[in-house]
């Protein structure tokens, strides 16, 4: 399998050189990673040709880098059932930039680039109907930004009084909480063996 993986990644290399930064083989998955602004035609391409036939998106997701320049890695995971091959596709972007919409070579792409627009913000330039999918209408900021904080920014409610769903802003138990997780007992009467804390 590794072996074909490479003559794939040598073919893809030689078909498309200006738009491919690097290849990798891992777990039996091709990984690509490409220059930002080629991704529709990129996609396309490992869509149509013979040698790839990737006919099949399986997911499109994100993830955030906050302490790089390129802050957020878009990932695209296709499937060929006429090779029997998968393909990872990265490319790197900074958090003011856009990536095109892939929605005019898989229609499917459009709640995937949705939920990635969701939960990190992540602009797709050209989608048909890029709002929020998971989040509700007025949520603000992206919740799998790694600066998001866990408790969020807001809690819903519905409020019996004036028969309404109310938004507050949230209101911690303890205003300060600190834990160092040396040990899950911490705090506890009795420590169990072996969950002694280790300094």
């Amino acid at each position: 399998m590794s072996e074909a993986l490479k003559e794939l990644a040598a073919h893809i290399e030689m078909r498309r050189p200006d738009e491919v930064l690097k290849t990798s083989i891992a777990n039996g998955e091709l990984t690509v990673t490409v220059v930002p602004n080629c991704i529709a035609g990129f996609i396309e391409f490992l869509r149509a040709d013979s040698a790839c036939k990737f006919s099949t998106l399986v997911d499109i997701t994100a993830v955030d880098w906050p302490t790089r320049a390129a802050r957020f890695d878009v990932v695209y995971h296709l499937l060929s059932m006429y090779q029997n091959h998968r393909i990872r596709v990265k490319l790197a972007l900074r958090e003011d930039e856009q990536v095109a919409t892939i929605t005019g070579v898989f229609p499917g792409a459009s709640w995937y680039e949705r939920e990635v627009f969701d939960m990190f913000g992540i602009l797709f330039a050209g989608h048909p109907d890029l709002r929020r999918l998971l989040t509700d209408y007025g949520f603000a900021g992206h919740p799998l930004r790694k600066d998001f904080p866990t408790s969020g920014y807001v809690e819903v409610r519905y409020d019996e009084a004036l028969k309404r769903v109310v938004y507050e802003p949230v209101k911690l138990a303890q205003d300060y909480r600190q834990f160092d997780f040396l040990s899950p007992w911490e705090g506890a009467e009795y420590v169990l063996p072996g969950d002694e804390k280790k300094a």
